[in-house]
């Protein structure tokens, strides 16, 4: 059963056409991830799933439906209440998910009190349990600013974040592209770790190929607005006939070499 589809979504900026008539459906408890280079617009389809789209850009045609729901026909009040609680982002920008004055703790703090009644006790347990879930010291970590912690661990804290609140469907965009390769495979296992415990579904908007081998049970190819390719993530990228996807297999053959324990595959270097 689908959680979330898309049916002929368009965007659009002034008279030009930023998503063309995009069709994508997202299972409930799978992984779905799309690919494609800088101005693609995979960024602007997962905007739009939140109504989040930045001043300018706008929903033009097509439906987006969440658990049965029709998105575009809700107010903003209800989109409020399915943002967090329902619908979770991750962002590749941490730094600006957070107030630089305010502690981590309060931050996270005023995130479950917007959702759930619970107590002061109780929020604090689950604010130190997604903490130490996304292996950090969450005693340290609540009493400190933004500006006191690495970004690896802020981007751990936004994951934190996501936890907490226990999304139906996570939409994580690029999150480890401003991450060294070590933190960044590090998120990755965060990420792969929460959809195991929490049997939530994930969209994951990335530009490598490399890390939709590790987790992704469908790909969506994506270039100028348009899908070129979508299915299974062994048949894209095993099978793939379409010359763009090619490419991209073939410039992933390449870069691995320069991964620390990665020897190209024979003819991978020219």
């Amino acid at each position: 059963m689908s959680l979330l589809e898309l049916k002929g979504l368009r965007l659009i900026a002034g008279e030009k056409i930023l998503i063309h008539d995009m069709h994508l459906s997202v299972k409930a408890g799978d992984w779905l991830t799309v690919i494609g280079e800088s101005g693609s617009g995979k960024t602007l389809t997962g905007l739009s799933i939140g109504r989040l789209l930045p001043n300018g850009v706008r929903h033009a045609a097509g439906q987006i439906t969440f658990n049965d729901q029709s998105l575009s026909e809700l107010s903003e009040k209800q989109m409020n209440g399915l943002r967090g609680k329902e619908i979770a982002y991750v962002f590749q920008d941490y730094t600006g998910v957070f107030s630089p004055f305010l502690t981590i703790g309060k931050q996270l703090d005023e995130t479950l009190r917007v959702h759930y009644t619970w107590g002061p006790k109780e929020r604090k347990e689950r604010i130190e349990q997604a903490l130490n879930d996304v292996s950090l010291p969450a005693k340290r970590v609540v009493v400190s600013y933004p500006f006191q912690l690495s970004g690896g661990q802020l981007q751990r804290v936004s994951i934190a974040m996501a936890m907490l609140l226990e999304p139906k469907l996570l939409i994580a965009d690029e999150p480890t592209s401003a991450l060294d390769w070590v933190t960044g495979a590090e998120i990755l296992d965060l990420l792969i770790r929460f959809r195991e415990k929490t049997d939530c579904s994930i969209l994951f908007i990335t530009h490598d190929l490399k890390l939709a081998r590790r987790c992704a049970d469908q790909i969506v190819i994506m270039r100028e607005g348009r899908i070129l390719e979508s299915g299974k993530a062994e048949d894209v990228l095993t099978q793939t006939t379409h010359p763009y996807t090619q490419k991209l297999l073939a410039a992933e053959s390449i870069l691995s070499y320069a991964e620390p324990g990665v020897v190209p595959e024979r003819g991978g270097l020219s």
